[in-house]
């Protein structure tokens, strides 16, 4: 069995890196969006269009991943998910998720959404940089090393 990559593909800053990456070891990449997305031309990448709606193309990924599969989100709830399934979830900056990290994350997040509720203004995340994107790629590429000598 071979592993898919899965992109959450709406605000995803690393869709052309997941592309290279999954180009060099021959996987299939499905990209997820709510709306039309360009995607190169190549028999390895699909694109999967689903309804508008919260969570509506986390909840298609997390039916279709199966153990060993990678998705790239920077959603923690659906990366919660992915490791639920024995899969894994790298977020864009190059954070892989774990079993031992994913708590803690959603511990944050819950906590971030509740300040933001009292109105409290927190600022968003930095900018992307080409640090992120260092770290994203070796984090992919590292993630399926070790998946594909897992099955070996």
């Amino acid at each position: 069995m071979t592993i898919k990559i899965y992109i959450d593909a709406d605000a995803c800053p690393v869709k052309e890196e997941t592309y290279k990456v999954a180009a060099r070891y021959r996987l299939q990449t499905i990209v997820v969006s709510n709306s039309f997305m360009q995607i190169p031309q190549s028999p390895l990448i699909s694109r999967i269009i689903v309804g508008a709606g919260a969570d509506i193309a986390d909840d298609w990924i997390a039916e279709q991943v199966v153990a060993g599969d990678v998705v790239v989100t920077n959603d923690i709830p659906l990366a919660a998910r992915i490791l639920a399934k024995d899969a894994h979830a790298i977020a864009p900056y190059g954070r892989a998720f774990t079993e031992d990290s994913i708590g803690l994350a959603l511990a944050q997040r819950s906590l971030m959404e509740h300040i933001r509720s009292t109105g409290e203004i927190t600022g968003g995340p930095p900018p992307f940089s080409s640090g992120n994107r260092s770290r994203f790629l070796q984090a992919l590429d590292q993630t399926i090393v070790r998946v594909q000598r897992r099955r070996l």
